[in-house]
């Protein structure tokens, strides 16, 4: 099982962030704009069995950006399956507890299956529900190979309903090197997920929580 490691940083001014990304020579995985639609669902049991022992089931269908006249298509949607648990295995060498605490570090599988429908009845027929929705536009940036010290580092700039966030992604020294470089700080770092942080901002406006979608989505995802 592949290992996560990975933090949030709360981004109040994009403008100021794409330069500093700018900056850095950051350019974006993805072809085109590089921005894709994301729409998850954590699934569970009634009893959040998952939940409760900090474990993560959850579907993902990503589509590039319209641009243009072009269309969404199947062909170029795609769903994929993950699975999330807390590190239960040895810390291999060079990795410290200090480093847990810092950054937020799962083990985690992740397979792309051909149709989220099936899968769900799959998930339904076990006694699982998708009981909670989010979604998010999400561009993801690499640095340029001259940075060594970046190998292997995701820099992931999400727009959400709650805000906009970036996750750095990667070996723990490389995160910590990027977050300086983006002007933060080791006291900046966010290691809620999503739901958490959703749930943190309902009760912030006394409001009751649902899903977290963008305005106009709510009624058709419910």
């Amino acid at each position: 099982m592949a290992r996560e490691t990975e933090i949030k940083l709360k981004i109040a001014d994009i403008k100021g962030f794409r330069r500093a990304l700018k900056k850095l020579g950051a350019t974006p995985v993805a072809a085109g704009t590089g921005r894709l639609h994301e729409e998850n669902v954590i699934f569970d049991t009634p009893q959040g069995g998952l939940a409760k022992h900090g474990q993560l089931l959850r579907i993902r269908t990503v589509t590039p950006e319209i641009v243009g006249k072009a269309r969404k298509t199947k062909t170029n949607r795609r769903v994929v399956l993950t699975f999330k648990r807390p590190v239960t295995h040895l810390e291999p060498p060079g990795q410290s507890e200090a480093s847990h605490r810092v950054h937020k570090v799962r083990e985690e599988i992740e397979v792309e299956v051909a149709d989220a429908g099936t899968l769900k009845e799959i998930f339904e027929g076990l006694g699982m529900s998708g009981w909670f929705r989010y979604e998010k536009y999400r561009t993801t940036y690499r640095l340029p190979a001259s940075k060594s010290w970046a190998r292997g580092l995701l820099i992931e700039l999400d727009e959400t309903p709650i805000g906009t966030f970036v996750e750095l992604e990667g070996p723990a020294a490389a995160i910590d090197r990027a977050a300086g470089e983006l002007g933060y700080s080791k006291h900046d770092y966010v290691l809620k997920n999503y739901l958490v942080l959703y749930m943190e901002e309902c009760r912030r406006k006394g409001e009751q929580p649902r899903h977290m979608l963008f305005t106009g989505h709510a009624d058709a995802a419910s």
